[in-house]
């Protein structure tokens, strides 16, 4: 691993969108340039080195972008236009340009569709076009890009099933969509009942989650998945390791069980062990696995119910990483706080914290 990338022109940050992945992160200024912090052994800082940086520092080229989606060492942004680019780790065919290679700078997706939504995992990507189609790549072992095989593609294959979605959601091994009416589908590996069918089985095709639920939002993580429905309520299903789920237990749970402790929230992130939310009201909560502080409550203690992140900070989004995670402010300041070994708390320093530091850039 190369040296952390300090700097004496770091300043804080003004961002509209942020992701979090397995070990960097990425956000969007308001001019639609991105930025990227973290680990970068694959390229997943898009900013044409190798070495990791513990401030955010632009990616290259001059695209301006509306959406961004951090994977595991890889990232995708949709541009102004549409069209989607991606860099970072490709061994798989997860960067989506046909060559199953890492690429240190943005490549231009292939098909030349309009996206309008894009998501990242480790190993696979998929992405939905202007008009409801889905679309994924990468690895395929166990049916994540739900096109009824298991073949490994470094090109977007469509989605079986005809489904109209509004978003589609990557995780480990598997994959999640949300239809225009707010139906939830899942794809993929089961373990641990992640694809909330209910049922065992892995499935290469998309599969309703159980409970005939409408979801406004969704995400998915390492093993478990949740959404928020139209009355703000967030339900969880997959695995309940380390209290993931915050019903108040670790058990595992095949089909959506609503979070216990009675806090309404208006988005939520799914990520490895932990999950994390905000309330109508910008007050961030996370449960979950806690051991290098994620949770940001100042402790390294695993919660089964949700606990609030320290500092009283008015968040307007959270993304929950492996070991990390960050949060968005209404005003546009970015904070993150767990593992930082990589630079992924993005504060100039390696040093681990369990409570919010704040992002900064060049």
């Amino acid at each position: 691993m190369g040296a952390i990338a300090c700097g004496s022109r770091a300043t804080p940050l003004d961002l509209v969108a942020l992701s979090s992945s397995t070990d960097h992160s990425c956000g969007i200024r308001r001019n639609g340039g991105i930025v990227c912090w973290g680990d970068n052994e694959d390229g997943g800082l898009g900013n044409g080195s190798r070495q990791p940086s513990s401030t955010a520092r632009p990616i290259a080229g001059a695209l301006r972008f509306r959406i961004v989606a951090a994977g595991g060492s890889n990232s995708c942004g949709v541009a102004i236009d549409s069209s989607a680019y991606c860099w970072g780790e490709g061994a798989m065919g997860q960067v989506g340009y046909g060559v199953m290679a890492d690429t240190a700078t943005p490549v231009r997706l292939s098909g030349g569709f309009a996206i309008a939504a894009i998501s990242m995992s480790s190993m696979h990507g998929c992405a939905v076009t202007t008009s409801g189609v889905g679309y994924c790549w990468g690895d395929n072992t166990t049916g994540q890009l739900g096109n009824g095989s298991n073949a490994m593609t470094g090109v977007p294959v469509r989605i079986a099933g005809g489904l109209s979605l509004a978003s589609v959601h990557t995780g480990f091994g598997y994959s999640c969509g949300l239809t225009r009416q707010g139906a939830a589908y899942c794809w993929g590996s089961n373990y641990a009942g992640k694809l909330g069918t209910g049922r065992a089985a892995d499935s290469p095709l998309p599969v309703p989650v159980a409970g005939g639920l409408t979801f406004l939002a969704i995400s998915t993580g390492a093993g478990h998945a949740c959404g928020v429905t139209p009355d703000d309520l967030v339900y969880c299903w997959g695995s309940g390791a380390y209290g993931a789920l915050g019903n108040g237990g670790t058990t595992d749970s095949p089909t959506p069980a609503v979070i216990a402790g009675g806090v309404k929230f208006k988005s939520v992130s799914a990520g490895f062990g932990q999950t994390c939310a905000v309330t109508g009201g910008g007050v961030a909560y996370c449960w979950g696995k806690n051991d290098t502080g994620q949770l940001g409550d100042s402790t390294t203690t695993q919660r089964a119910l949700p606990a609030p992140v320290k500092g009283g900070l008015q968040f307007a989004s959270v993304s929950a990483g492996s070991g990390f995670t960050c949060g968005l402010t209404s005003s546009g300041a970015a904070y993150c706080w767990g593992y930082n070994q990589g630079g992924q708390l993005g504060d100039g320093t390696t040093a681990q914290h369990d409570v919010p530091m704040r992002v900064t850039g060049q």
